[in-house]
């Protein structure tokens, strides 16, 4: 039977390990006073914690101000998230290529991953070739499978509603197929919403925020008061599709005129191929040219085009940043800057205040383990408690042996 602490001991240990993430090291005391728990309180939670593996003990470095003594003695102990041992296999499933990396709960801010393979056409295909790529990844403690899906993605029953790129991961049970295939609990993350906690997780002061990202599609996600936008629906920041006016260009998800079909890689790659019939470039080909020639006037429509959209998402949503990743990072600054100005031109916000448009690296990795986290690790909702305690493959988990701790 798996006993699971009350919600108030989630939410403590929750903040405890929030607060180890903006400090990075800490001692009990440190964090005892910087949450306001008594000593023996924090102490009780960080030792919760060491049992499970969720964070570790490293030693302090001696430290001495000019002309003191170094003190004798045994080193102090501190804390960090647990960096040594690793507790999730990440994947991310892209439309032509699926991505692997065993990481532990302290990630890196940048993504590295271990593995990869070409992305086939079918779920029997993927899982067969997941299977054999995570041979490489069969860690003893591992928790479970974090895995970063596009499309509208339905992430408590782990499967995919509607992908325009992926059709075929559609409805198949991909979380389940997961488990069976590598025996371990599979957590389905919407790759915008993994990307947004991202970017919370590693800079955790950035609490209000949409996310904005480019690639082999077009889409984002939001951050309000430090915590993802949950709509009643599993659909949220898919401003990739909608229309723009005079576009006639058809999109995967079955419409016309998207605005993904122009500002993804592949859009921004036939609207050159327009522009120059004959030439057959690849991606880094328009960026070389971009910088030897300057921005061409149809891309300018485009980020004119995007940043219309992205203006008005700020005008509803009551925000003031937009965090750019992706493709568009990857293009000569002026874009990113003639997109910045477009989008404050369209903000009212901007009026009387000031709206920020910046561009970031991606970071899958750190918002698959925030959602492994909040999810799988230290869930506070009932429901999310009975959802995951029920999991066929859960007791084979070496967290949830390590979970004691009584209501």
């Amino acid at each position: 039977m798996i006993v699971i602490p009350s919600k108030m001991g989630r939410l403590n240990q929750r903040a405890l390990l929030s607060g180890l993430q903006r400090a990075g090291v800490a001692s009990r005391a440190d964090l005892a006073k910087a949450l306001g728990l008594s000593q023996p309180t924090a102490g009780k939670i960080v030792d919760e914690l060491l049992t499970m593996g969720v964070i570790e003990e490293v030693e302090s470095p001696a430290r001495s101000e000019a002309g003191a003594p170094v003190k004798l003695g045994r080193p102090g102990r501190l804390l960090r998230l647990n960096q040594s041992t690793p507790r999730f296999l990440a994947v991310q499933l892209g439309v032509t290529e699926t991505r692997l990396a065993a990481l532990p709960v302290g990630v890196t801010p940048d993504d590295r991953w271990a593995g990869r393979f070409k992305t086939p056409t079918s779920a029997a295909a993927w899982i067969k070739s997941l299977a054999a790529a995570g041979r490489s990844f069969r860690f003893p403690s591992l928790w479970g499978v974090l895995v970063s899906v596009p499309g509208i993605v339905d992430e408590l029953a782990g499967d995919v509603v509607y992908s325009p790129n992926l059709h075929w991961t559609e409805k198949c049970g991909l979380a389940h197929m997961i488990e069976e295939t590598l025996g371990l609990p599979a957590l389905l993350v919407q790759e915008e919403r993994a990307l947004a906690l991202g970017q919370q997780y590693v800079e955790p002061k950035n609490r209000d925020f949409m996310l904005a990202d480019f690639g082999e599609g077009v889409g984002g996600a939001i951050v309000v008061e430090g915590r993802i936008f949950a709509p009643p629906l599993p659909i949220s920041g898919e401003f990739g599709h909608t229309p723009v006016p005079g576009n006639t260009r058809s999109c995967g998800c079955g419409a016309r005129g998207c605005l993904e079909t122009l500002i993804s890689r592949r859009g921004l790659l036939q609207s050159l191929a327009e522009q120059h019939p004959g030439s057959n470039v690849n991606w880094m080909g328009l960026v070389h040219r971009l910088v030897e020639e300057g921005m061409p006037p149809w891309l300018l429509d485009t980020l004119n085009a995007a940043a219309a959209v992205l203006a008005g998402a700020l005008n509803v949503l009551g925000l003031r940043k937009i965090v750019v990743t992706g493709s568009l990072t990857e293009l000569p600054k002026e874009a990113l800057d003639h997109l910045r100005k477009s989008i404050v031109q369209g903000c009212l916000w901007a009026r009387f205040g000031e709206v920020e448009v910046v561009g970031a690296p991606r970071r899958r990795m750190a918002g698959l383990v925030a959602s492994g986290i909040d999810r799988l690790v230290l869930p506070v909702t009932r429901s999310l408690e009975r959802d995951h305690a029920a999991m066929p493959l859960a007791s084979r988990s070496p967290l949830f042996k390590s979970i004691q701790a009584p209501e």
